[in-house]
């Protein structure tokens, strides 16, 4: 072929790149300015009117990334569970199941910040978590997909062990516990007066240390 019957480049990329670059800074604009408004002045006042005029943008622009205002709530924390998600995978295998747990749990508290930098502030995201804690729709939410999120970690650590989790019950009998320890924790954390990544940190850190001493056979001294 000679070089002028040669086909046409593509278009080049950085234009579709940058298209999706303006997408995800809009998302994340509208997600930012929902969540100061439902910390400020309460999830069910706020209005999705109230959300597009602090961006800018119509109501059209805000549903074309979320389908209502519990999407937005949750948003954030779709990333934080992912990112814990993530630390699990990356437990040595040789660590059991409650231990690998353990690990990416706190492993996940410390650097939260870098998993959330790029969309919102550490202190904004507790300050959401601390609105899903004390909303009782937000709340009833929560635990819905707390069950689905548990079902997902018991299944990866029935890969981790080699086993078939609906054969073997431990692997969902771990999680049990684990996530039970994450909600009371999360309750007692939002009750609390110290809202920071440290406090639920070490509050998570003492609660899951106790798992084992709490599921022994007796709690009282022998005579």
């Amino acid at each position: 072929m000679r070089t002028d019957e040669r086909a046409a480049p593509a278009a080049p990329a950085p234009a579709a790149g940058l298209r999706e670059r303006k997408k995800r800074r809009t998302r994340d604009a509208l997600l930012r300015a929902a969540l100061r408004l439902f910390i400020s002045q309460g999830y069910e006042r706020t209005t999705v009117d109230e959300i597009t005029d602090a961006v800018g943008v119509s109501q059209r622009t805000f549903f074309r990334y979320f389908a209502n205002k519990e999407e937005v709530v949750f948003a954030v924390q779709d990333l934080v569970e992912s990112h814990f998600v993530a630390e699990l995978h990356a437990r040595p295998a040789a660590e059991g199941p409650l231990g690998a747990m353990r690990g990416a749990v706190l492993a996940a508290w410390d650097t939260v910040e870098e998993a959330l930098s790029e969309v919102v502030t550490v202190d904004l995201y507790m300050r959401s978590y601390r609105l899903i804690e004390s909303t009782p729709a937000l709340l009833a939410v929560h635990l819905r997909r707390s069950t689905e999120l548990e079902e997902r970690i018991s299944r990866l650590i029935a890969a981790r062990e080699c086993l078939d989790v609906d054969a073997d019950p431990r692997p969902r009998v771990a999680v049990a516990a684990f996530c039970g320890v994450m909600r009371v924790t999360g309750r007692l954390w939002g009750q609390g007066e110290d809202s920071s990544v440290e406090a639920i940190r070490r509050l998570t850190e003492a609660y899951l240390d106790r798992i084992g001493p709490a599921l022994a056979a007796s709690w009282r001294e022998a005579p």
